[in-house]
């Protein structure tokens, strides 16, 4: 047996030199085209995970059940923000070679790096409680388990996939690109089954509506939902020590080929965000079944409307969903520890203590959509903080060198800061008003 690992290792490890070679040969020029990009795809498929967790799920099938085709607009808003701020965490990292919890703690005062470490924590801890309960739900109806036993299934597959990391970054990279990929397959399936009105979808992405107080809780529960806090902090870290520039010229070229894959990443999680919203949206509220409120009655619900193959594919998309986000999230854990306050602890020790809200939550049987709804919205109260460093350390030339950021995207994500803080702002105000 131990041979056997040794010779796994020996072998992962060569891959991961293989690829660091080709990433070398297009940084040189000695290849172009999509043979160019592979050997740097990965980080941004990695983070573009976190955008298409449960928590999506919950707050975007209940958007489009309650209010139709109307509140795309937020999706496609939530998405170009994460376009530019993931692409901005991917930039620190090679800029750099530290990750932008490791920054915060070298930049700020103790004091707040410590504050942002506990925020950026129970972040992870909200994220973590999402996922863990999307991928538990899905095996409950897909195969019938009961809940207690699903989230120790969902722990225990989640911590086996994570030992990859052992093997160095491809194995890893390329097992949750498989994931994504798969999610954006299902939700290709769910599109032709559910047959959505296009028209529809072309105008109310594009056409701002902002509705209730009702619908502005679901809007900001979708961007808490979309742009996470946990994937700006992850992807610094996936960056930094992958392939790493020996000078400026090669700097601007690696993140080029960065900037071309988070494109490609997050276009995907877009796509499949509005899918889950317009599916909804066609089946769900074009029928009367308005409030759906809960992810088991719309699974219950899609089955007389669109037949057991879409219902089944929805849980397959959610149990993918789940699982990888929940992978994802752990790493992300282990970057905030690290970067913060410079220590880390066993990653079963990580999974394991994550795993008790989950585990509390399904003991006492309390309703797990909702749960998904409220970890998305204090996603979004957290969200500032880590928008504000990434933006405050972008901006330094004298750390960030040639990839300083240009004064639009500065003033662009300053913008997106300032809208998810009103929303948050509006937000806690309706909490003391409620």
């Amino acid at each position: 047996m131990t041979n056997t690992n040794s010779y796994a290792v020996h072998r992962d490890q060569a891959a991961e030199q293989r690829t660091i070679s080709a990433a070398r040969d297009a940084i040189n020029g000695k290849v172009k085209g999509i043979r160019a990009l592979l050997p740097f795809i990965g980080p941004a498929f990695i983070a573009s995970i976190a955008y298409i967790d449960p928590g999506n799920f919950a707050t975007n099938i209940q958007s489009g059940a309650r209010f139709g085709y109307r509140m795309l607009w937020v999706i496609v808003l939530a998405n170009l923000m994460a376009m530019l701020l993931q692409n901005m965490s991917a930039k620190i990292g090679i800029a750099t070679g530290k990750n932008l919890p490791e920054l915060c703690r070298e930049y700020m005062p103790k004091w707040l790096t410590m504050i942002m470490w506990i925020v950026s924590e129970l972040a992870a801890m909200a994220t973590d409680l999402a996922e863990f309960l999307g991928a538990t739900l899905a095996l409950n109806l897909l195969a019938g388990i009961p809940m207690l036993f699903a989230t120790l299934i969902t722990g225990l597959v989640t911590y086996l996939i994570l030992m990859l990391e052992k093997f160095g970054f491809r194995p890893l990279e390329k097992f949750i690109a498989a994931f994504a990929m798969l999610i954006g397959l299902c939700y290709l399936v769910e599109t032709i089954l559910s047959r959505p009105d296009f028209s529809q979808i072309a105008y109310h992405s594009v056409v701002p509506w902002i509705g209730n107080k009702e619908s502005i809780m679901l809007a900001v529960g979708v961007i808490g939902a979309t742009v996470m806090p946990h994937a700006i902090y992850l992807h610094s870290s996936l960056t930094q020590n992958r392939i790493v520039p020996r000078n400026d010229a090669e700097k601007i070229k690696i993140q080029k080929f960065s900037t071309k894959e988070i494109l490609i990443a997050m276009t995907l999680a877009g796509f499949v965000n509005l899918a889950m919203m317009y599916m909804a949206a066609s089946v769900f509220h074009s029928s009367g079944q308005s409030r759906i409120a809960d992810l088991t009655t719309a699974y219950h619900t899609l089955t007389p409307l669109l037949g057991a193959a879409a219902a089944s594919v929805f849980l397959i998309s959610l149990l993918a969903s789940g699982i990888s986000s929940s992978v994802v999230g752990t790493m992300a854990g282990q970057v905030i520890m690290q970067g913060f306050v410079g220590f880390s602890i066993p990653l079963w020790i990580r999974r394991l203590v994550t795993m008790l809200p989950t585990v509390i939550i399904v003991a006492i049987g309390f309703d797990p959509t909702q749960t998904l709804i409220i970890s998305q919205v204090i996603l979004s109260i957290v969200l500032p903080f880590p928008i504000i460093a990434l933006i405050y350390f972008t901006q330094k030339k004298e750390l960030m060198g040639v990839l300083t950021n240009k004064r639009i995207t500065t003033i662009f994500s300053s913008l997106f800061a300032i809208i998810i803080l009103g929303l948050n702002v509006w937000l806690v105000l309706q909490i003391f008003v409620d």
